[in-house]
């Protein structure tokens, strides 16, 4: 009898213990602005739920909803996770909430990896600020290869440009395509076909890995003058991720820090491939003259600085830091 009374103890000393364990589990919503499952940057934001719920032994687990599944413009993705609606996604659309961002975007001031890293490293302080203004905690990011030029028209030059409509991700795209006498407009992804197919648009900057993988069909030309990068931050609601047993955070950040970096990987990996079967299926691929490039440069030297004045002395301070890190 005594014997049956220390097994019915243990399994309710047993009991409690599992059900402690399975009231302390954490359940997030995740979001990403990707739409497309098949992506380089779902397949990362999937990876990153998948580690996360097997590393912290089901302490921590996130469901991820991919864009347009929940009623969050992208453009809202910053103010939705400071609020809690989500607490954790993808955010590649933060500038309008997080405007020191933009410098990272700045056409033709970050022309390659080894630049990248550099003004990264630069602004990465200012970027968890920005964010943490916002109640939301900046865990890293991922970025989209170099953004490059892909029309319906033929296309060579800078000068090729002038009298098109091309459509743009953000105003600083839209400055470099006024500086050449063409005409930006701004669309979702989702609207680009139809536009391409009744002439409201002309052309796109995106990458081969990015809109041209979709959109290839419409765009049979593509000059490959680097305008700038794009990037998504990974982001959390403080207060959730402060609310994380420690163990559990660091396991959290190590494993987007390591994520990021692949998908980083994965898209520059898929963007040798995707350019090679687009040249392969009919679109014509011009490398772009070295010459162009640098008079692009030229001209957007004086807006970069017109554009950090309007902006106010922060963003100022930030870009000089940025030049200084990369010799301009």
């Amino acid at each position: 009898m005594k014997s049956l009374k220390n097994r019915l103890l243990s399994s309710l000393i047993l009991l409690g213990l599992t059900a402690a364990g399975t009231a302390h589990a954490t359940n997030w919503t995740g979001y990403t602005y990707s739409s497309v499952s098949t992506t380089a940057a779902v397949k990362g934001m999937e990876r990153i739920a998948d580690r996360v719920e097997k590393e912290t032994d089901d302490d921590l687990s996130i469901t991820l909803h991919l864009g347009k599944t929940l009623q969050i413009a992208s453009s809202d993705i910053t103010q939705a996770t400071g609020d809690g609606i989500v607490d954790f996604a993808a955010d590649l659309y933060s500038s309008g909430n997080v405007p020191i961002a933009r410098i990272l975007s700045l056409p033709l001031l970050i022309n390659d990896d080894e630049e990248w890293n550099k003004a990264y490293a630069v602004m990465m302080p200012y970027l968890k600020e920005g964010f943490a203004q916002q109640g939301v905690t900046y865990l890293g990011s991922y970025r989209y290869p170099q953004q490059v030029i892909f029309t319906s028209f033929e296309v060579d030059s800078l000068d090729d440009l002038s009298g098109h409509k091309i459509r743009v991700t953000s105003p600083e795209q839209g400055a470099f395509v006024e500086a050449f006498g063409g005409s930006p407009i701004t669309l979702s992804g989702s609207e680009v076909p139809t536009a391409l197919e009744r002439g409201v648009i002309d052309g796109a900057l995106t990458a081969s890995a990015g809109g041209a993988k979709n959109w290839h069909e419409f765009l049979p030309y593509n000059y490959r003058l680097p305008v700038n990068y794009t990037f998504s931050a990974i982001i959390a609601n403080t207060s959730s991720h402060e609310d994380l047993d420690p163990a559990t955070r660091n396991t959290l950040d190590k494993i987007v820090d390591e994520e990021t970096r692949q998908i980083t990987r994965d898209f520059i990996a898929d963007e040798k491939v995707q350019k090679q079967s687009q040249a392969q299926a009919g679109m014509t691929i011009v490398e772009a003259d070295p010459a162009d490039i640098r008079r692009a440069q030229e001209a957007m030297v004086p807006w970069w600085h017109e554009w950090a004045k309007k902006a106010g002395p922060d963003h100022e301070k930030v870009l000089a830091e940025v030049l200084e890190a990369l010799g301009k």
